[in-house]
This record gives C-alpha cells, sequence and structure tokens, in this order.
C-alpha cells in the first residue's frame, strides 16, 4: 500500500513530510505537518529531522531552505506559484527605477512571502521585509515607523487591503497615474492570485440573498471590492479557526481556495459550508503534487539521487533569511 511505504521511508530517511492545506486531501492526510506559509516555514525549520519533504509551491520550500540551511529541503513536485512568477529580481529592479524616475527615493520594500528568494534577497538589500497574510498588519506598523514610502509587492490585493485597514492611501504602479503613485503611502505591484480572483461582490451578493443569515468570510488575497463586504477577513489559518468557531447550523460562504473550504466542516446533515464562487477555485499546480510523486521523491533519496533539491546561492539566501528572520522576529 502507498501509504504504508511512504511512512516507512519517511521513517527510514529521518525525513518530514509537509504539507500546505491547499494540497490534495490524500497529501494533507498522511503528512507529518500541515500549516500556512508562516507556519510551514516557522515548523519545518525548526524540526529534529535531517530531511524535509515539502509538498506546496516553489516559494514554500525555498523559504524552509532559507531558514533551516544544513537541512535538506525536497519536492515531490517543484510547483510554480502564479503571483510568484509575476515578480523576479529584474522586475523588482524595474520598480524601484520607475519609483525612482517618479522622484521616490526613500522606499520601504515589503514582500508578501508568495515571492522566489532573488526577490526576498533584493527586498532585505533595501532594508525591506517579508511577510504573509497572517501577519501583514504587524508588519505595515513597523514599515510606517520606517518614515519611507512603502512598496508592498506582489499582491496588489493585499496591500490595497492593508493601507485601507489603517486608513492611508494606495496606488498600483504601472495602472494608476504617476500622480496617484506620489501621493499613495502604500504603493503595490500588480501581481495578484489567480484563484482569489475568482470572487466577485456579485458572488455575496448571490448568497446573501439566497440566504439572509449568511456569514462571508474571506482571504484578503481577494479583491477590495470582495474584502469591503465580508464578515471576515484572515489568512487561511484564521478562516479556519473563524469557520471551526461557528456553530454547526450556522451558514458560511469561504473565499479561498477549494481543498481548504472542502475540508472546514465535517458534513452534519445539511450543507452549511459553501464555496463563495460559481467557479471551482481549485489552484491548478498546489494540486500537482499526488502520492505517487512523493512516494517516488522518498525512492529517489533512498537511491541517493538528488531528487528536487532545493539549492540556493548562499548569498542570496543569506540576504533573504534576513528579511525572513524579521518577519519572524515582528510576528
Amino acid at each position: 500500500m502507498i501509504k504504508k511505504r511512504i511512512r516507512e521511508l519517511l521513517e527510514q530517511l529521518d525525513a518530514l513530510l509537509v504539507a500546505h492545506y491547499y494540497q490534495r486531501d490524500e497529501v494533507v492526510e498522511i503528512a507529518d505537518l500541515t500549516g500556512d506559509s508562516l507556519e510551514l516555514a516557522r515548523k519545518a525549520s525548526t524540526s529534529e529531522k535531517s530531511k524535509i519533504i515539502f509538498c506546496g509551491v516553489g516559494f514554500m520550500g525555498q523559504s524552509v531552505k532559507i531558514l533551516a540551511p544544513n537541512k535538506r529541503v525536497f519536492m515531490p513536485k517543484i510547483a510554480c506559484c502564479s503571483m510568484a512568477r509575476m515578480i523576479d529580481d529584474s522586475y523588482f529592479d524595474a520598480s524601484i527605477a520607475k519609483l525612482k524616475e517618479y522622484g521616490i527615493a526613500e522606499i520601504f520594500p515589503v514582500t508578501y512571502i508568495n515571492s522566489n528568494a532573488e526577490v526576498k534577497a533584493k527586498v532585505a538589500r533595501l532594508g525591506g521585509v517579508v511577510c504573509t497574510s497572517a501577519n501583514a498588519s504587524k508588519i505595515l506598523q513597523y514599515a510606517l515607523k520606517q518614515n519611507k514610502k512603502i512598496f508592498f509587492l506582489p499582491d496588489y490585493c493585499l496591500g490595497q487591503n492593508l493601507a485601507h485597514d489603517n486608513g492611508l492611501k494606495s496606488a498600483i504602479l504601472g495602472v494608476d497615474s504617476q500622480e496617484k503613485v506620489q501621493e499613495a503611502d502604500v504603493i503595490c505591484y500588480h501581481g495578484f492570485c489567480s484563484v482569489h480572483q475568482l470572487f466577485t461582490p456579485k458572488d455575496i451578493d448571490f448568497y446573501r440573498a439566497k440566504y439572509p443569515e449568511i456569514l462571508i468570510a474571506v482571504h484578503p488575497e481577494c479583491q477590495p471590492e470582495v474584502v469591503k463586504k465580508a464578515d471576515f477577513v484572515g489568512s487561511t489559518s484564521q478562516i479556519i479557526k473563524y469557520v471551526q468557531s461557528l456553530k454547526d447550523s450556522q451558514k458560511v460562504a469561504v473565499g479561498t481556495e477549494f481543498n481548504l473550504v472542502n475540508r472546514l466542516r465535517e458534513p452534519k446533515g445539511e450543507q452549511n459550508t459553501f464555496v463563495l464562487s460559481s467557479t471551482k477555485p481549485e489552484c491548478p499546480t498546489m494540486n500537482e503534487t499526488t502520492l505517487q510523486d512523493v512516494l517516488r521523491c522518498l525512492e529517489a533519496i533512498q537511491k541517493g539521487e538528488s531528487y528536487n533539491e532545493i539549492l540556493l546561492d548562499s548569498e542570496i539566501a543569506n540576504l533573504a533569511k534576513q528579511a525572513l528572520d524579521k518577519m519572524l522576529e515582528l510576528s
């Protein structure tokens, strides 16, 4: 049986199997550790195991390697995050150059953890910091104390939602006018999550009309117009806690990745948990990893092969670690 073989190999190889909440059910069910980006980066890096088998997307495996350089980190599938792919170090440099062209010299960059190691290193060089959706508010408060223009990347939705919550002006670089960018407190890069873009204000209106007492919970990667109409806004872990705190009879529609929403409550009679979309909001890259991929990875490691191992340039890793360590310190 494949699950039994996986567990045997994990024990033999002194390895920890880690899975993000958005992974397939079959992977989440067998994982030693599940969580969102912040939980996994922190807990996996402090594990006593010498090897980490990470089921998620590329930047997540990188984050563990950055925080724990002495561990060997492998990924059954090095899937990409579409948001993280929207910015690389060259796009970052071009954005900073554009801001300086606008006369903005004092810049404090904050990068969402959904970015690659090279971008995190660039952020660190400018004294900036990483954030997650769970700790973004705390990181923003730190950023404001630097008395510089905040450049938030790559997710413009999270950046604008943060600005709105704190009574700050925001603008999107490359979309809004130069004047609006110059006046903004938080300048956002124009990246986004393709899954969370599926949720719309009309979806909320539909559920409220059908179930007047329903509650709406959404992730802050959703568009600002959606976030403003929701009853609760939070990270993946925060959404889980919120929904599980509700009475079983309370209807709730959730705006985040399908696999997570589908696992939020055990079926108990009438359906009371809904996906806030008419289209299945399933992250294609998070769903790439299968149990067969996990087994294949472990069998390759057993043979001494470097199978999808996360390897980083030491200078880039050290710089990126500065930005990640600062995040962990602040959160």
